[in-house]
């Protein structure tokens, strides 16, 4: 036995448990997208503070991705960023998002999602589906977290913009550069296989018409004449007599249109600065506005007649009589 000790099988050594193991989210082309806000915060030349939103959007199969930035991350801040991932990377079947308040409300009895009211006809009008994932759970949507990251360590590092109209404009040449490199993960050029894949399974947007007012929020006009959009305030023709007006920025260009957009009302030139941006006609030429008593007047005065003479020089009148 001593002799042919090696013949003896040694003993099992214990394994540790690798715990519960999953897999990854996976879909087809043009089958599904991820979005996400990521928040960056901007020094300005003076020193103060401030925060800007970064939406993101990415397709799932190929890894092609859209990135813009806001001055808030506002339901009508995301709906505009959609529209404008749909027209870059075309319409998904489903975009996985998590829980953020703009898209879903609450859970009902039975645990599905009650969504925000204007989420939904969102989706309605662009024709997809929503799927919510858990918190903390990156195995569905760790895509576009990565990508907020990627953005903010490879696009925003060390970078000055003037506004955020040229620092849009920079982002999507970073989008185009960045889809036109190799991936190892994917194994793939994003661009290549998002033309070659997901664009045969894409769509356009459902109903264009209903998706251009999210591209126009609606504002409400001060009592001065001014529409407040983007921590700004612009002025408004005083002759429309609608109390509300819709608002589109376009590049450096702030354009006012009625409320059921048939008319272009008045451009801006968007400066980004705090001052009120004034127009000549924003109010009337007409006399100035008086304002009248909204209740019976209680008060009453008496208005005296003025003296004959000037009593502090009475002492001076020597031809008075004397009595």
């Amino acid at each position: 036995m001593a002799e042919h000790r090696d013949l003896v099988p040694a003993k099992r050594r214990a394994v540790a448990p690798q715990g519960s193991r999953g897999q990854r989210f996976r879909s087809g082309p043009g089958e599904s997208c991820q979005m996400d806000w990521g928040f960056v915060t901007v020094v300005d030349w003076e020193g103060r503070e401030c925060r800007i939103a970064c939406f993101a959007m990415c397709r799932h199969h190929c890894g092609d991705f859209y990135v813009e930035f806001f001055p808030n991350a506002r339901q009508e801040s995301l709906f505009m960023g959609m529209v404008h991932a749909f027209a870059y990377m075309g319409v998904p079947d489903e975009v996985l998002t998590d829980n953020m308040k703009s898209v879903v409300t609450r859970r009902g009895a039975d645990g599905r999602p009650v969504w925000n009211a204007e989420y939904a006809a969102f989706m309605e009008a662009a024709g997809f589906r929503t799927r919510l994932c858990k918190p903390r759970h990156p195995f569905t949507k760790g895509k576009v977290e990565r990508l907020v990251r990627f953005a903010k360590d490879n696009f925003l590092a060390g970078r000055e913009f003037a506004d955020l109209t040229r620092l849009n404009g920079d982002a999507l040449l970073w989008c185009a550069r960045q889809a036109g490199r190799y991936r190892r993960a994917a194994d793939c050029v994003p661009a290549d296989e998002h033309r070659a894949a997901c664009m045969g399974h894409a769509r356009g947007i459902l109903d264009p018409a209903a998706a251009e007012l999210y591209l126009c929020p609606r504002r409400r006009i001060t009592f001065d004449g001014f529409v407040s959009f983007e921590g700004r305030r612009f002025g408004v023709p005083w002759w429309y007599g609608g109390r509300e007006r819709r608002v589109s920025r376009e590049g450096r260009t702030l354009h006012i249109y009625s409320d059921d957009l048939s008319r272009e009302l008045v451009c801006h030139e968007v400066a980004w600065s705090r001052k009120d941006a004034w127009r000549e006609d924003q109010r009337s030429a007409a006399a100035q506005p008086e304002e009248l008593p909204s209740q019976p007047v209680t008060a009453t005065v008496t208005w005296a007649a003025p003296p004959a003479t000037d009593p502090a020089f009475a002492r001076f009148d020597f031809g008075r009589a004397v009595s």
